[in-house]
């Protein structure tokens, strides 16, 4: 070996040993990762992804991975010329739109993360609610104010549903198997109906039946931006539901918040909302002294 290497070395075993003290605290701990945005169409983004997560996974962590796929049912929408009604901002799942949710959720995005993660050695198992009915979905309905009557009213979203019940028999199973599961956010109603599932929702749902160690939230943004849109790097649940009341927080945001708040009353110690396209996010957040993104406790 040559000198020139010798600095590169040590640096390495700098990082790994700053690294022990945070293996150790998420040791056999449940973390539960949502996977999303713009970060699942890029292949390099989803190969870093797939990597933290083998690496999460052989130093004795269980990571159990959520994933959505907004833009990948929009173009097989179009593709097949199914067009899209949208009402307070949110997209209609009649009938024939739930099919296509499910067959690319469940089917071809689901599968596309399973394959990534057996390439860099791992071995996942792709499920979605419906099996062994894991995740068991209500239809909800929204309500918007109409501009010019300034009235109240409600608004029938078709066949989206929020998770009802989980039952984390399966979920313990593929995990004592030592096998990494990957859940696309489909869910079956007591009516026999199937449900499309927000995928932050659906994550949020998963992590407090598991009461999980960390839930973490990857998306387009940073975290959490104050008014001068600078990072907050961290809150708690009384903070940030007061930056919603006082308008710093807006738009996609807020589900996103009320998410993490969800979570936190159900069990997970602190959840995490940061940006899925920083390479190696998920690495940075759980096993160095850094972390990324905002992170939310009680």
């Amino acid at each position: 070996m040559s000198d020139m290497n010798l600095p590169d070395v040590h640096t390495q075993a700098e990082v790994l040993s700053q690294a022990l003290p945070h293996m150790q605290r998420y040791d056999q701990e449940i973390v539960v990762v949502k996977y999303g945005g713009h970060a699942m169409g890029n292949k390099a983004a989803a190969e870093d992804f797939a990597e933290d997560i083998v690496l999460l996974e052989q130093a004795g962590v269980k990571p159990i991975v959520v994933h959505g796929g907004g833009p990948q049912i929009g173009r097989m929408l179009d593709k097949l010329g199914i067009k899209s009604e949208f009402k307070a901002g949110l997209r209609v799942t009649d009938a024939a739109t739930v099919e296509i949710v499910e067959m690319v959720l469940a089917g071809s995005i689901n599968k596309q993360i399973v394959g990534w993660i057996s390439a860099e050695g791992g071995k996942a198992v792709g499920l979605c609610g419906k099996d062994g009915n894991m995740v068991v979905a209500e239809k909800v309905t929204r309500t918007m104010t109409d501009p010019d009557s300034q009235i109240e009213q409600v608004v029938d979203l078709g066949f989206v549903g929020d998770p009802k019940h989980v039952n984390r028999d399966i979920l313990d199973a593929v995990l004592k198997a030592e096998l990494i599961p990957v859940l696309a956010p489909v869910a079956a109603g007591r009516d026999g109906a199937t449900y499309n599932v927000n995928a932050d929702t659906f994550a949020g749902a998963i992590a407090g039946a598991l009461k999980a160690k960390r839930l973490l939230l990857l998306t387009d943004v940073p975290g959490v931006l104050d008014k001068d849109k600078q990072l907050i790097q961290e809150l708690s649940v009384d903070e940030a539901r007061a930056l919603i009341a006082d308008g710093t927080v807006t738009g996609g945001m807020i589900p996103k918040i009320e998410t993490c708040i969800y979570a936190i009353e159900r069990g997970v110690e602190a959840v995490v909302i940061m940006d899925g396209k920083v390479p190696h996010a998920v690495l940075l957040e759980l096993l160095t002294d850094h972390g990324a993104g905002t992170l939310i406790r009680g």
